[in-house]
């Protein structure tokens, strides 16, 4: 079949990333015939390969030191650019002019823009603000916040004062927040009085008293109102109103304290659903520099673009969001449900602020698509040239829904990584043709391959996703691990000197990659490797089945394929339907995917940011206790798969 998209050549001659090709041929005499001559070159000289993002990019340093890397092939342990020192918020916050930096919109229909100049002014009131409250360099300052612009203006004061950033969404219940903040022992706490989702509003005050309560190393909160004008905070200790807490600025210039490469900038989680969450430390540098290449090489984001992401601040795609201000981007926010009052809202925010980049997530690319909804009909989309996708794996037939009824001329980047690397291992070619059901590429500077269980590459091969050679993004450590032995366990144990990223996946004869799933929730019946997402993209069109779950039962000393379906209302899951479901799968995989066991359910649990949780219903389903509840939106759907009948047989 034919690519289901191609770049026009002068989208290809208007690409950063042919800019970038150029930059590169004057700087070191030598040719790049195409994108995998660009990557070998990435890879195999990645001290002058980031030095090329640095200066193309423009970064604002201090000094970039001597050398761009040391140690490079210890991994872990490689160092770049360990004599540069710079400020992260400085290069975010280089533009100081009237153009919009932040358009927010919320459920409730409000709109707020924020020019370059102001967002400056009030990131200099809380740096101020901080500084006040003696915050160092290292201190830990939270969010419990929306998306809102108050939650970026915080996080940019906190890294202004050298201050490390982390964040979880209103949505979170208190336990959950005392099981990520209270391992890095936080001085200050931006809260917020409350927050709309689903046309209902939820009051968070109590829960933010619930929350300072169990971190005695709070020294200071600070509120925003959002749903009321002037929320009452007395019965929160330390606790003061935002426009009370922030500091005169004096003359609105920022003292950005200049710091290493590595300072630690943020501190993300992992999902929590197996256990206590991991607290994973990023540094200012490498995260800086992955950002850019990423929006400027990879999706093509230029000076003036208008990028949008559907998130919350409790997911990386929200820290992903942010540093396109470093590339001279307006970030559109949206806070609130995508389908509330129905699934048009984001795309009547794409056509109403003429939006260049819509990113989201597989989950609603399909719930879009199953809603029938038809933007390229129904809305004006002439401003869209790229939509990203990532989450979970995007199946064939929601690349088809892209191009029939979003848009025909879309770069649809499919892009995949994690919290643990604040960015991607796989994503985008703005230069490249797009194939069904496949991410185009693997990232520049990152040497991803597929091993098979012996640690041999493999081509068109499932296997697990791997990084065989350092990046600067590699996470500066875990919190509280000071001789880093979590860190080494959760990702070389498998292949020592090897990042084993945890992704069963394929590298296809285009040289595309396609994900199949978690590698520790890989089915195994009979002793055959599956793929979860390999059973959901066929599951998953059938018109009666919104969503599905699929885990691996022990069962007389083998293991057997259980499937889960949420399906639309009024439809029952009778011996007919149950017949599709199987024919569907065993005509488009193996008879080794039909399923023993197909049952229906009323609902599927999944983590604050969306992904289905398969190790916690496995657990469930073999009577084992979930640890940590609280790392879900929905735990209390857990319930529906404990002690099933149809499981016991």
């Amino acid at each position: 079949m034919p690519p289901l998209w191609t770049p026009s050549a002068d989208r290809i001659r208007h690409a950063r990333l042919t800019a970038f090709v150029e930059y590169l041929e004057r700087t070191h005499g030598q040719p790049f015939a195409d994108y995998a001559a660009l990557h070998a070159f990435s890879v195999g000289n990645r001290p002058a390969f980031w030095s090329a993002v640095w200066e193309f990019c423009g970064v604002l340093a201090e000094t970039r030191g001597d050398t761009a890397a040391a140690d490079i092939d210890r991994m872990p342990g490689a160092k770049y650019f360990p004599g540069a020192r710079l400020n992260f918020a400085r290069n975010l916050l280089r533009r100081r002019d009237d153009g919009e930096a932040i358009v927010f919109r919320s459920e409730i229909g409000q709109r707020r823009a924020i020019s370059h100049r102001r967002l400056y002014d009030s990131v200099a009131a809380v740096a101020a603000t901080l500084r006040g409250h003696g915050i160092r360099p290292g201190d830990r300052v939270c969010g419990y916040m929306p998306n809102v612009p108050e939650t970026m203006i915080a996080a940019l004061g906190a890294a202004a004062v050298g201050a490390i950033w982390s964040s979880t969404s209103p949505d979170f219940g208190v336990q959950g927040v005392l099981d990520r903040f209270g391992q890095i022992a936080p001085r200050v706490l931006f809260g917020v009085d409350g927050y709309v989702h689903g046309g209902k509003r939820f009051d968070s005050l109590s829960k933010v008293r619930e929350i300072v309560d169990g971190l005695p190393s709070l020294e200071r909160v600070i509120v925003l109102p959002y749903l009321h004008e002037s929320p009452d905070v007395s019965a929160i200790r330390a606790a003061v109103r935002w426009e009370d807490a922030m500091a005169p600025a004096g003359d609105g210039e920022i003292a950005f304290e200049s710091l290493p490469f590595d300072h630690p900038l943020y501190i993300l989680y992992s999902s929590g659903t197996t256990g206590a969450p991991k607290c994973i430390v990023h540094g200012a540098g490498g995260t800086l520099l992955q950002h850019l290449k990423e929006h400027q090489l990879h999706c093509d984001i230029h000076p003036r673009d208008r990028v949008f992401y559907f998130t919350t601040c409790g997911w990386m795609m929200w820290n992903w969001l942010l540093t396109a201000l470093a590339s001279g981007a307006t970030l559109l926010l949206y806070d609130g449900s995508p389908f509330h009052p129905d699934g048009n809202v984001l795309f009547d925010f794409a056509e109403a602020e003429r939006m260049t980049l819509f990113g989201t997530s597989a989950k609603f690319i399909d719930a879009a698509s199953k809603a029938g909804l038809e933007p390229a009909r129904t809305h004006r989309l002439d401003a869209l040239r790229t939509m990203t996708s990532t989450g979970s794996p995007l199946a064939p037939e929601s690349f088809d829904y892209v191009y029939r009824a979003i848009k025909k001329d879309l770069h649809l980047a499919s892009i995949s990584g994690g919290t643990d690397i604040i960015s991607c291992f796989v994503g985008g070619n703005p230069c490249g043709p797009v194939w069904r059901g496949e991410i185009q590429t693997r990232a520049l500077g990152m040497d991803v391959d597929v091993f098979d269980e012996t640690g041999t590459p493999v081509r068109q091969e499932k296997g697990e996703l791997v990084c065989r050679r350092s990046f600067p993004s590699m996470p500066v450590g875990f919190w509280n691990d000071p001789d880093d032995c979590k860190y080494r366990a959760a990702y070389f144990e498998k292949y020592p000197g090897v990042w084993a990223h945890g992704d069963y996946a394929e590298i296809t004869d285009h040289d595309g990659v396609i994900i199949h799933g978690r590698s520790d929730a890989v089915l195994n019946p009979g002793g055959v490797r599956i793929g979860t997402a390999e059973i959901y993209r066929q599951v998953e069109q059938l018109p009666e089945v919104l969503e599905s779950l699929v885990v691996g039962q022990h069962w007389q000393g083998d293991e057997r394929v259980v499937l889960f379906v949420h399906l639309r209302e009024g439809v029952a899951l009778d011996a007919a339907l149950q017949q599709r479901i199987r024919d569907q799968i065993r005509r488009n995989t193996t008879p080794r995917h039909v399923p023993a066991r197909i049952v229906a359910v009323r609902d599927i649990p999944r983590t604050k940011s969306g992904k289905i949780t398969e190790l916690a219903v496995r657990d469930v389903v073999h009577g084992r206790q979930v640890k940590n509840r609280e790392a879900l939106a929905n735990p209390d759907a857990l319930d529906l798969y404990r002690n099933l009948p149809e499981l016991e047989s």
